[in-house]
């Protein structure tokens, strides 16, 4: 969370009007952004988090700064009887919850190379990006559906287009999540939508840390991008809840790109 209350790049709407969405991840990085984003149009969030109390905490703050309800839950990812436990909660503790942001994944910033990588490394990756977020659709997408209504947006990544040399695990695991969004669209439709965001590159706190960011690798991404910048999180953060809007209604197995021409044909 950066200090102060965030200046938006783009229009404020009450999209999310007396709307509870979930939001995994949400102490850190992008999930927090996207948190205080459905704050700032209306609605009350569940600040899901496994690590960084400290951080959900700030988040939370951040949303009633809004005037709205936050609610913080603790589960790790990788675990169905956690996450089963974190939908009962999401579902006991609010009037039930409209739409769950799949923010979480781990793209294992430590590796430098694909030389790097051995099994826990690949465990470690697949089991949160392919496994945690099977199950989090799953244990919500049921629940929303016996209430007869939901969305859910799943964060991806442009590695779907390009790829990753430097961790294809990543790559296998955003991959992974397109079918994911696709069967479960299928078959929890009409009732629940589920659709996938696949946002560029961003200047959250981790990425600003990265040693290779901070050596050339930034301005090599930049002369990449025909938009030909590198945008903070608060301005992708309305894009990807437009898909859990009632604006998206029409709206479902979708893949939405947002990076700045990054991953267009021949850019």
């Amino acid at each position: 969370m950066r200090e102060g209350q965030i200046v938006w790049t783009s229009p404020v709407y009450p999209r999310f009007a007396g709307k509870w969405v979930l939001v995994t991840g949400a102490g850190t990085g992008f999930g927090s952004t996207i948190a205080e984003r459905v704050a700032a149009e209306g609605g009350n969030v569940l600040v899901h988090y496994h690590s960084s109390l400290d951080g959900a905490e700030r988040t939370a703050a951040a949303v009633r700064s809004y005037g709205r309800e936050a609610i913080v839950l603790r589960a790790n990812l990788r675990n169905w009887d956690e996450i089963r436990a974190l939908a009962e909660d999401a579902f006991t503790q609010s009037p039930g919850v409209d739409a769950l942001i799949n923010n979480v994944g781990d793209i294992a910033t430590e590796q430098k190379s694909w030389l790097d990588i051995d099994e826990s490394i690949v465990s470690r990756v697949l089991d949160v990006d392919i496994k945690g977020t099977m199950l989090m659709i799953h244990e919500f997408g049921i629940r929303m559906l016996a209430r007869g209504s939901g969305s859910i947006v799943n964060i991806g990544s442009t590695v779907v287009v390009r790829g990753s040399p430097r961790a294809p695990q990543y790559a296998a695991g955003k991959y992974g999540m397109i079918g994911l969004t696709k069967s479960y669209a299928a078959a929890l439709a009409p009732v629940v939508r589920v659709n996938a965001f696949a946002p560029g590159f961003m200047q959250t706190e981790g990425t600003l840390a990265r040693d290779d960011w901070n050596h050339g690798r930034r301005e090599k991404l930049i002369a990449m991008t025909p938009l030909g910048r590198i945008p903070a999180p608060e301005e992708l953060a309305a894009p990807a809840l437009f898909l859990a809007t009632e604006e998206a209604a029409h709206m479902t197995g979708a893949y939405m790109l947002c990076d700045g021409g990054y991953s267009m044909i021949g850019a």
